[in-house]
C-alpha cells in the first residue's frame, strides 16, 4: 500500500474515531438535578398555601424557567401516601444552580411580600428537603401531566445494581408507556442531599385513573422476572405517594 493510501485510510480512521465520540456525547444526556422541599401542612389551611404560593411564589418560578435559571418547576398537593402534603421542586443542570436560584427567589418573595411567606410558613411549619440526580427518563424535561406517582425507596450498598437494573429492564417499559401517551413523562433519581430516602421513582400521567392503569402495566411487564425481584431486594422499603399536580412550568 502506497504512502498516500496509508495516509488516507489513517485519516479515514480518525475520522470515524472523531464521529464516533462526537455521537457518544450527543447521546449522553445532560446532567439533571431536582431540589425537592416536602411539607408537613395544617390540612385545614393547605389550600390557603396553594393560593399563596401561585401568587407570591408562581411568578418569580416563572421567570426563572424563563431566564434558564432553571429548567422547570411544579407544585404538588397530597392525594395519597405519608406525611407529606405539599411538594415544591425545581429542576436545574447544576447543584449550584438550583442553590443559587432558590436564594434569588427567595429574596425576591420577601421582597414582595414577606408577610404573605410568614403566613405559608405557618400553614406549612415543617418540611424535609431533598435534591435529587437524574438517572433516567424524562422528569424535568417534559411537561407533567395532572397526577404523579413517586414512590421513595430505601436502599442498601448495592444501589449502582439497581439503577443498572432500571435503565436496562425498567427504562424500556416506561418508554413505551410515554410513546403511547398512556404516561406523560416517568424518571428514575438517585439522592444526593436529604434523608432516609436513597432512589426516586416517579411518572406522571393526565388524570389519577390513567396514572392507576400505567403502574398496573408496569407491574405486570415486570411479573416473574428475575431483575424486578433483585431490585426489590436491593431496595426493599418504600413510601409510595400519589399527587395531584397543582402549578408546573418548564422549558
Amino acid at each position: 500500500m502506497g504512502k498516500f493510501m496509508k495516509g488516507a485510510v489513517l485519516l479515514q480512521g480518525c475520522l470515524l474515531l472523531a464521529v464516533a465520540g462526537a455521537v457518544q456525547a450527543a447521546d449522553k444526556p445532560a446532567e439533571s438535578y431536582v431540589y425537592g422541599t416536602y411539607f408537613v401542612c395544617d390540612v385545614t389551611k393547605q389550600e390557603r398555601s396553594d393560593e399563596i404560593f401561585k401568587t407570591l411564589d408562581q411568578p418569580f418560578y416563572d421567570a426563572a424557567v424563563a431566564d434558564g435559571s432553571i429548567t422547570a418547576y411544579g407544585l404538588y398537593a397530597h392525594q395519597t401516601g405519608g406525611k407529606w402534603r405539599r411538594l415544591m421542586y425545581s429542576t436545574g443542570p447544576s447543584i449550584q444552580a438550583l442553590l443559587d436560584a432558590q436564594k434569588k427567589i427567595g429574596d425576591q418573595t420577601d421582597a414582595k411580600n414577606k408577610k404573605l411567606g410568614e403566613e405559608y410558613g405557618k400553614i406549612c411549619n415543617s418540611h424535609d428537603d431533598y435534591i435529587w440526580k437524574t438517572v433516567a427518563g424524562v422528569a424535568g424535561t417534559a411537561a407533567p401531566g395532572n397526577a404523579a406517582f413517586s414512590t421513595y425507596y430505601v436502599c442498601d450498598s448495592r444501589e449502582t445494581q439497581a439503577d443498572a437494573i432500571v435503565t436496562q429492564v425498567f427504562a424500556p417499559i416506561y418508554d413505551k408507556l410515554v410513546a403511547d401517551g398512556k404516561l406523560k413523562s416517568w424518571g428514575y433519581l438517585e439522592h444526593i442531599v436529604g434523608g432516609e430516602f436513597r432512589r426516586l421513582a416517579t411518572m406522571t400521567a393526565s388524570d389519577v385513573k390513567s396514572l392507576m392503569a400505567a403502574r398496573a402495566e408496569v407491574n405486570q411487564a415486570l411479573t416473574d422476572n428475575p431483575l424486578g425481584d433483585t431490585f426489590t431486594a436491593i431496595c426493599d422499603s418504600h413510601a409510595d405517594y400519589i399527587w395531584e399536580v397543582k402549578a408546573s412550568g418548564n422549558r
